[in-house]
């Protein structure tokens, strides 16, 4: 997909006429649903549905939010607010200069238009697949922590002597509860790979 500079620029104008409509900002599923009302984009259809089009339809739209936030910083008019749960422009605050130099990687990446062109569906499955096994193990990280009673933040030292202290404790030799113990070593393999 090619879309030439007029196109992006009238699609920003678009962009931020509709996001300076709302002073409480949008939510990325909120401005996609309103940018494919106005058929300015085609989004919630069967056909948008795939994982690639979906990546690609939310990578134009922060490629566009990143470069309108460069220009209204560049013209001193405003700022905007961007993250997939809020979308909303802001009002113009000077920046010390320094502020400038502070690397953005979300920025950077959503500004590389080759990300857009050359990211294939299998990239983005394994994107996908990516976030939800460090998901998932987030997740099983806290479940973990509490069957050993602890909470994060926590470090690995720690993590090693409750599991010591409660190993001894629950361990079949010494009187203690097999399942228990094998929930205990289960925990510290989520924890301790």
């Amino acid at each position: 997909m090619t879309l030439s500079a007029s196109m992006m620029e009238q699609f920003q104008r678009h962009v931020l006429e509709l996001i300076s409509t709302r002073v409480e900002g949008f939510t990325e599923y909120d401005l996609l649903k309103a940018l494919a009302e106005q058929e300015l984009i085609e989004y919630g259809t069967d056909q948008s549905r795939d994982s690639l089009t979906l990546y690609r339809t939310h990578f134009l739209l922060f490629h566009v939010l990143y470069a309108l936030r460069d220009k209204l910083r560049a013209e001193n008019s405003g700022d905007l607010e961007i993250s997939p749960l809020s979308i909303r422009r802001l009002p113009y605050v000077a920046r010390p200069s320094a502020a400038l130099d502070v690397a953005d990687p979300l920025r950077a990446y959503y500004l590389d238009w080759s990300h857009f062109t050359e990211t294939t569906g299998s990239d983005v499955d394994r994107m996908l697949g990516r976030f939800w096994i460090k998901h998932v193990r987030n997740d099983r990280r806290a479940e973990a922590l509490s069957v050993l009673g602890l909470a994060d933040p926590v470090d690995d030292e720690t993590i090693k002597q409750a599991y010591r202290r409660l190993a001894m404790q629950h361990h079949p030799d010494r009187g203690g509860d097999g399942i228990q113990l094998r929930e205990i070593n289960a925990a510290v393999e989520v924890l301790l790979p």
